[in-house]
């Protein structure tokens, strides 16, 4: 079998129905796979930094958010080349490489944990190799927008991102259960100061690793029609609406991927008494909750259930506010979780918006040039909501060090994270009036565009 497909129509009833959609399903697993691993290196410091004090090292808490949130930044800009790798180098290409070399930051971690005298500045670095993890992200949902069709996009995407998603809750909930058994070390090595191995963290990804390359390798395809210029692709970052999906992704996947990473040290800061192994309940429901929020989307607009969703998140962020003040942990974890929820749900209808966009916007370029114009313009807009997903990706991952350092900040300023979360509150709001300006009213806009509302996007 090529690992090259040159004919792909999955819009085609036929088409689809006698084999596209089979091949569609095998790279859509294929590829929740090797991202879920992305994820789970990519938010390996969340757990390692709330046991690097126990194994030995003497940092501040300041310190150890920036530790959290490093990778976040890195994988945030490692989403940019990582967007347009897969319309130059295939899908199937470049899952095999991007999974191949989170070899790298899984065993340079568990090298450097095991020596407590190990300089900050050299763990920084230690910490930022785990970006390369949340590259996988951009890559993966850009390769799987070009297999289905349209009507299916929020499923499918929503699928997608939910399997990389659980990759987070993977990795709080199995680390730190695994860094007390020396079975993953091949009780090759002894327990650290504080009796636990936590060079763990990263061997327990090498065999995954191994699986993940393998399967992309004999089951994954590159899209002939999937291949683009540069200048094709680029042209999205000239869109107005790439940078509005941009900021409001930044309020859904940001704060998922923030909150993600800062839960377990909020948790072991304002409520020491209280184990970090319950952790990976917030990104466990924010990742199933993701599709959800793609198949709300597919069925009454993702728009609509954007707007809604961001008046839950703002909700919940006030609560999470009011339970640090009376310091209830069960109010606090409840709140959490509802705000965990609505990344989630926020995250499926967000993706789904962005090829919605880009497909109307083309076709309303396209008016009045025939059927010839219409698949000239259905093509232009297939490249360009695929640049766009991987993009937008990008920029919402900022979310994954903005979030984390704002808390570190925040505590050290004032002792406390409110100051952070009023921040969030206030971002949350803004993004409301961003989804109903652009993408509900109906009324045409100053410019004298017409309204995308009657598209239901």
């Amino acid at each position: 079998m090529s690992s090259w497909i040159s004919e792909w129509k999955p819009e085609d009833t036929k088409f689809w129905e006698a084999g596209g959609k089979a091949i569609a399903r095998r790279n859509l697993i294929w590829s929740i796979i090797a991202e879920h691993i992305g994820f789970s290196v990519w938010l390996i410091w969340s757990i390692v930094a709330t046991k690097l004090p126990q194994a030995g090292f003497h940092f501040t808490t300041e310190q150890l958010f920036q530790l959290v949130a490093l990778p976040g930044l890195v994988g945030a800009l490692m989403r940019f080349p990582y967007t347009f790798a897969v319309t130059t180098f295939g899908g199937r290409n470049w899952t095999i490489f991007s999974a191949s070399v989170l070899f790298i930051p899984t065993i340079a971690l568990a090298y450097f944990v095991t020596k407590p005298d190990t300089p900050y500045s050299t763990m920084l670095w230690v910490a930022a190799l785990a970006g390369l993890g949340g590259g996988n992200f951009a890559s993966s949902m850009t390769n799987i927008s070009f297999f289905y069709p349209d009507r299916m996009k929020g499923w499918a995407l929503g699928l997608n991102a939910a399997g990389g998603n659980i990759g987070v809750s993977s990795v709080q909930l199995l680390t730190p259960i695994l860094m007390t058994l020396g079975i993953v070390n091949l009780y090759q090595a002894t327990p650290g100061p504080g009796g636990i191995y936590v060079e763990n963290a990263g061997l327990m990804w090498i065999l995954p690793l191994m699986i993940a390359v393998y399967g992309a390798i004999r089951y994954m395809n590159n899209l002939t029609s999937a291949r683009s210029s540069f200048r094709e692709k680029a042209a999205i970052v000239g869109r107005k609406h790439t940078w509005i999906m941009s900021y409001i992704y930044i309020g859904t996947f940001g704060s998922f991927i923030g909150y993600s990473a800062a839960f377990p040290l909020l948790i072991k800061t304002q409520f020491p008494a209280i184990t970090i192994g319950i952790a990976f309940l917030g990104p466990l429901v924010g990742s199933l909750a993701r599709p959800l929020g793609g198949l709300l989307a597919d069925k009454i607009g993702g728009a609509i259930v954007t707007f809604c969703n961001f008046i839950v998140m703002g909700a919940a962020t006030v609560a999470v506010m009011y339970s640090i003040n009376i310091k209830d942990f069960h109010s606090f974890l409840t709140s959490f979780l509802i705000l965990f929820v609505t990344t989630g749900v926020g995250n499926g209808s967000t993706y789904r918006m962005i090829p919605s966009i880009f497909r109307e916007e083309n076709l309303r370029k396209a008016l009045g040039s025939g059927e010839e114009g219409r698949a000239v313009a259905l093509k232009a807009a297939s490249i360009e909501s695929g640049a766009a997903l991987g993009f937008i990706g990008a920029i919402g991952a900022c979310g994954g060090y903005l979030i984390p350092r704002g808390f570190g900040a925040s505590i050290a300023a004032t002792g406390s994270p409110h100051l952070a979360l009023a921040i969030y509150l206030a971002f949350y709001v803004s993004c409301i009036v961003l989804t109903w300006r652009y993408y509900l009213r109906k009324a045409p806009l100053a410019s004298g565009a017409p309204s995308l509302a009657q598209a239901r996007v």
